[in-house]
């Protein structure tokens, strides 16, 4: 690679909108594949949790590992697709529905190739001590299931800023929390040094995948509130209209005048398409069909087995049409 190839890659992997149109790293073939949320059909398993598969220019991330231990999995062998190829893991944030299946997983992968779901990426904070109600006992179960997972030979990368996973496709880091959405139960501590605090879920994240026709938001469950999270991807990657919006953002119990806000600024993203799943909340998917513009098959709530994909849109499944 030549000097000046080197300084440009460079250059893009910092600030990829400072790149010409034309010189700019963008994914083409892109599709995800929703594998744990509420709603299923046929002889998929439904549960509160989020799990889903990425497939980016045909490199495959796997994006959380739901709430059971076995329902990914069961989900997988139902819609007959594989992990055994699939490298990277992302969790979104420590949460035990977001978690509950990572070991299960990795275990069944392994044992068709050693380097499956081998390497996973989460955002500082996720490792935290974390407490609640009974006072004292420990809820995040990912400080027990580090070390078990390391003897397997995998490995975690924890990560304090944005990353490029590979060209085009990104992870937010930890998200600045520049609006005051409060998308957090409130029920949770944080133990530090300096004693308890509330737990902000700080380590959330989301993955964007940069794309020609916009950017696709992966979120889990959004704590860090979606319009925090997008502000903060059209920093990092570029200002591009949001293609498509799909996960949980966690507005299951929001009040109208924050459903107001949330589509107020949702509109000046122009998002194309939605896929509400996990905690986003069935009347939050309706209002965003209203409120941004959407007709049934480019809004609908998330259910295993859907799929978003690019140039084609969003395959329902015949529940959620």
């Amino acid at each position: 690679m030549t000097t000046l190839k080197v300084l440009l890659f460079g250059l893009a992997m910092a600030i990829p909108w400072a790149l010409p149109a034309a010189e700019r790293t963008s994914v083409r073939a892109l599709k995800i594949t929703i594998l744990s949320t509420m709603l299923a059909d046929g002889d998929e398993l439904g549960e509160w949790g989020f799990a889903a598969l990425v497939e980016a220019d045909g490199k495959k991330i796997l994006f959380d590992t739901g709430a059971k231990t076995d329902v990914v999995q069961k989900n997988l062998q139902t819609l007959k697709l594989s992990l055994a190829d699939v490298t990277d893991v992302v969790l979104s944030h420590w949460h035990g529905d977001h978690v509950g299946g990572f070991m299960t997983l990795r275990r069944e992968a392994m044992a068709k190739n050693p380097a499956a779901l081998g390497r996973t990426h989460v955002a500082a904070g996720f490792f935290d001590s974390r407490v609640g109600v009974p006072p004292g006992v420990e809820l995040n179960r990912m400080i027990a299931v580090r070390p078990e997972y390391e003897a397997t030979g995998g490995k975690f990368l924890v990560h304090t800023a944005p990353v490029a996973l590979q060209p085009g496709v990104w992870l937010t880091g930890p998200v600045p929390r520049k609006h005051p959405e409060r998308n957090w139960s409130g029920s949770t501590r944080v133990r530090t040094a300096a004693g308890e605090r509330e737990d902000t879920v700080a380590d959330d994240l989301a993955l964007v995948v940069d794309t020609a026709q916009g950017l696709v938001v992966v979120t889990g469950c959004g704590h860090a509130g979606v319009i925090n999270i997008i502000e903060h991807a059209r920093s990092v990657v570029r200002p591009a209209r949001v293609q498509a919006l799909i996960g949980g953002i966690h507005l299951f119990r929001a009040s109208e005048e924050t459903l107001a806000w949330t589509t107020g600024r949702l509109r000046e993203f122009g998002v194309d398409h939605f896929i509400g799943a996990h905690c986003t909340g069935i009347e939050t998917v309706w209002r965003f069909r209203a409120d941004l513009g959407l007709d049934r098959a480019r809004c609908v709530v998330g259910a295993v087995g859907q799929t978003f994909e690019l140039g084609k849109g969003i395959d329902a499944r015949a529940i959620a049409k």
